[in-house]
């Protein structure tokens, strides 16, 4: 069929993903607090678009848990929960490790390399205590292997979860316990290397497992969660 006239979906898909990210953003960095409130006009100024797709970025970011819409009325961040902090956990750690496991036998010694050369600038970074750049390298580091594995609804599984822990994670990484992820994405490299996917599986599992620790800390006075 002859392609619309017009300027299609993309733009406005590009304007609700950048709006996401920046609003998503915010509320990781702690820009914008538990129980904060806001509305989408405001946010629609701030980033300098329409309201429609703030709206539908504000709606992603209720689907994984990082807001709260009172229809009419306002948005506000969600406040933290132990219970949703600890299933985000589980999900995720479950899924690096299902990557890594589909991964392995297509894993490239080039893309060994390019986990090597994340790790590396993952300690840079905790040695210079840059959260922000810990983080974007620890990403980095674990979406080879995501991205390797071609496995789509493990990516989509994690971009709905993994914001959840963006907190807990600059908590970690500002902390000496930071440094053990070093170690631990050196034994996941080394098992790669060694093409024991069942090892790179468990070392996986074990370096997002450290995140759990850290939830009565990252979340205090939420209460203990069941099971």
């Amino acid at each position: 069929m002859p392609v619309p006239e017009g300027s299609g979906l993309a733009p406005r898909s590009l304007l609700r993903d950048d709006a996401y990210r920046a609003i998503r953003d915010l509320i990781v960095k702690g820009t914008l607090a538990p129980g904060e409130r806001f509305n989408d006009r405001d946010l629609a100024q701030w980033l300098g678009m329409s309201r429609t797709p703030v709206r539908e970025a504000l709606t992603r970011l209720e689907q994984a848990g990082l807001t709260q819409t009172k229809p009419g009325r306002h948005t506000m961040v969600s406040p933290l929960d132990l219970r949703a902090a600890r299933a985000a956990q589980s999900v995720t750690a479950a899924m690096h490790e299902l990557a890594v496991r589909e991964a392995l036998p297509h894993l490239s010694a080039a893309e060994v390399d390019a986990m090597r050369d994340a790790n590396a600038r993952f300690a840079d970074a905790l040695s210079r205590d840059d959260v922000d750049a810990a983080i974007a390298a620890d990403d980095a580091f674990h979406d080879i292997p995501v991205t390797a594995s071609t496995n789509g609804a493990v990516r989509s599984v994690l971009e709905q979860f993994t914001p959840l822990l963006r907190r807990l994670e600059r908590l970690r990484f500002s902390s000496l316990k930071g440094r053990e992820s070093v170690a631990q994405h050196e034994e996941i490299i080394s098992r790669c290397a060694e093409g024991d996917a069942e090892g790179a599986a468990a070392a996986t599992r074990a370096n997002w497992q450290t995140l759990a620790p850290l939830l009565d800390v990252a979340y205090p006075g939420a209460g203990p969660a069941d099971g």
